[in-house]
């Protein structure tokens, strides 16, 4: 596991320490080797973190010419199988790399190449006698990569730190991003909060030749449900996948462990790993004692029916929670409104005391069905056939309900349901766990620009009618959702501390099997997750399948009202409202007021502007308009000069 980082410059000319200072940026990213190339056309950099082959696989990598330069981030399972096509063909190795089997299978297949991988990747290969810079990314986004284009030339790198050492690149907050943040809690692909710096989306490639840029998907996953399928052929199937792809991820040379959270997802990787596994398995875990959300003795259970060596991390206000909460702003690298960031940061801390891989169960609530809000769009099809004055009503008595000061309360879910029944079907799937509605933001913010989440829905997203409205909402979670949200909290969280960690679920043929299963095999009635339970029904706890999703999470709500108060108020001053010139201090104000004074649970809210300002102030985002000079005004400003 590694990061990379790099930018042309055709004039040949380039300041060394350019190069340098972007590595550096990313030395969390990989403590055990960094290294730099550079020509007249392009300056490389690469850290690395050593997981396979120890001794050997420094980067950047290059050819047995020298003609071809790698930088690669990432992890490929079939390397081994790839590396003995490659020899057949005639392709010598030095190494035992699986970095080594990318660079020699881009000389054999050049862009084809990506999709033999398996694995997670984000890579960078040059040509020097081409003059040719060829990037790409992982068919699920695992990994990152942003880039941007400036004057004819590219930057790039695994975190927007390493376009930010470019001091040309202007740092300006982009509106309709920022819209989106507010709305979704986190920005969704090709977009960042920075004018003009995206993410290359997942499953794509990107050329840059002198100047010119051009890109295409290698990968698209299509939502094509096989009706007539039986559930034993399918849970056959997804044993068979599972089974394989939990081998693949504990590919490793260094110590590897897992994280485990006492639901199905965490346990099920748990129980494949086992049945691989001689040695004793390390698992991680964080509790929240004395909350009703705290999963520890189901952890524990699962823990000890494994024989695992378990280890804990209790999480409370007893640990420095705001000196994490504001390294959070620096290691996001772009802000995420989701506070289970923080338990995440933990987590990862307390694992690389003992491991350098983890595996995780992220993806599988994506790919089956397993978030109450899949549900809440269901309900809210049914309320739908209530009198919209009758829903109003409702929601404005259930506001006269005592707040509570727990996770995700009924009086919370309730509120919020109803008032997602009031949107639009697709913005109401979005509304269940975002934040800030469109109508809100128009209250706080000092100017809008039209954007709507709605304009996400029509980007090749399967249709309602063809694949199933559930269908539609998993296909947008996966690709956005999961990407730039779930994917992103924990790829810089554990990054932050030197952690690599594998999501087994996230394996390209597991996500196809999903995504060709009728949806009654998701969700049937209050059901969730069918096929996945029923496969593991008589092989995990009892206690583990029966049990609701809990998440990983903090109670936001009660701690900025109590430990977490004074770094609020602090970051949300009226001077930092003032100086960005984004929102009415007025309304941030009120809503800061309602929370405290316990009339409304707006911790959610207030966590994502929290973060924000945070992430605004650690980077010297420009958030203010740029002034917008007439011949007239400009004339002025010369003559007083």
């Amino acid at each position: 596991m590694c990061g990379i980082t790099g930018f042309t410059h055709r004039d040949g000319v380039f300041d060394p320490a350019r190069i340098r200072t972007a590595t550096d940026s990313l030395i969390h990213r990989g403590p055990d080797q960094q290294g730099t190339y550079e020509s007249e056309q392009i300056s490389l950099g690469a850290v690395r973190l050593k997981i396979i082959d120890l001794q050997t696989g420094e980067q950047p990598l290059f050819s047995g010419d020298r003609n071809t330069v790698l930088v690669f981030n990432g992890e490929i399972y079939n390397y081994r199988q790839l590396r003995a096509e490659l020899e057949s063909r005639g392709h010598q190795f030095k190494t035992s790399s699986d970095t080594e089997v990318v660079l020699q299978a881009f000389l054999q297949w050049d862009t084809d190449c990506f999709q033999r991988f398996h694995g997670m990747f984000a890579l960078a290969v040059w040509s020097e006698r081409d003059r040719r810079l060829v990037i790409a990314r992982d068919r699920l986004g695992i990994k990152p990569l942003y880039f941007h284009q400036h004057d004819g030339e590219l930057y790039f790198g695994s975190e927007l730190k390493t376009i930010f050492a470019h001091p040309e690149i202007d740092r300006r907050l982009d509106l309709t991003a920022l819209h989106y943040y507010l709305a979704l809690n986190y920005v969704p692909c090709p977009r960042t909060l920075v004018e003009g710096i995206e993410k290359l989306p997942a499953g794509q490639w990107l050329e840059w030749r002198d100047g010119q840029v051009e890109s295409e998907a290698y990968w698209r996953l299509r939502f094509e449900p096989q009706k007539f399928r039986s559930i034993e052929n399918a849970q056959e199937e997804l044993d068979v996948l599972l089974k394989q792809s939990v081998r693949e991820h504990l590919i490793s040379d260094v110590p590897l462990g897992i994280w485990l959270s006492g639901g199905v997802d965490s346990t099920t990787i748990l129980h494949y790993t086992r049945e691989e596994c001689a040695s004793r398995i390390k698992t991680f875990s964080i509790s929240f004692q004395g909350r009703s959300f705290d999963e520890t003795p189901y952890i524990r259970e699962t823990a000890k029916r494994y024989d695992t060596e378990h280890h804990e991390l209790d999480i409370s206000p007893s640990l420095d929670l705001t000196a994490a909460i504001e390294e959070l702003a620096y290691y996001s690298d772009e802000p995420f409104a989701d506070a289970g960031a923080l338990p995440v940061w933990f987590l990862a801390a307390l694992s690389r005391k003992h491991v350098t891989v983890a595996l995780s169960g992220e993806g599988a609530d994506e790919l089956f069905g397993g978030y109450i809000t899949y549900q809440a769009d269901r309900y809210a099809a049914a309320a739908q056939g209530v009198p919209r004055m009758l829903r109003r009503g409702l929601l404005s008595l259930l506001r006269h309900w005592p707040v509570s000061n727990d996770k995700i309360s009924f009086e919370y879910r309730a509120k919020r349901f109803l008032e997602g029944t009031l949107l639009p079907p697709d913005e109401a799937h979005t509304y269940w766990n975002g934040s800030f509605s469109s109508a809100q933001q128009g209250e706080f913010l000092r100017a809008g620009n039209g954007s709507t989440v709605r304009a996400l829905f029509e980007a090749d997203l399967p249709r309602a009618d063809e694949a199933g409205s559930l269908n539609r909402y998993l296909a947008f979670d996966q690709r956005y959702y999961l990407v730039d949200d779930i994917l992103q909290k924990v790829d810089r969280m554990s990054m932050a501390h030197s952690l690599e960690i594998r999501p087994p679920f996230l394996d390209h043929r597991i996500m196809e099997f999903a995504a060709g299963l009728p949806e009654h095999m998701k969700i049937s009635g209050g059901h969730q997750k069918v096929i996945l339970k029923r496969l593991m029904k008589d092989r995990l706890p009892a206690s583990i399948l029966r049990r609701a999703k809990t998440g990983l999470d903090i109670p936001t709500h009660d701690w900025l009202r109590g430990a977490l108060r004074p770094l609020l108020l602090d970051t949300l001053s009226a001077q930092a409202i003032e100086e960005t010139q984004l929102f009415r201090r007025d309304r941030i104000e009120f809503f800061i007021q309602e929370h405290m004074e316990r009339r409304a649970n707006l911790g959610y809210h207030l966590w994502g502007l929290l973060i924000l300002f945070l992430w605004i102030k650690q980077w010297n985002i420009q958030t203010a308009p740029q002034p917008q000079f007439s011949q007239n005004s400009l004339a002025t400003a010369l003559s007083r000069a």
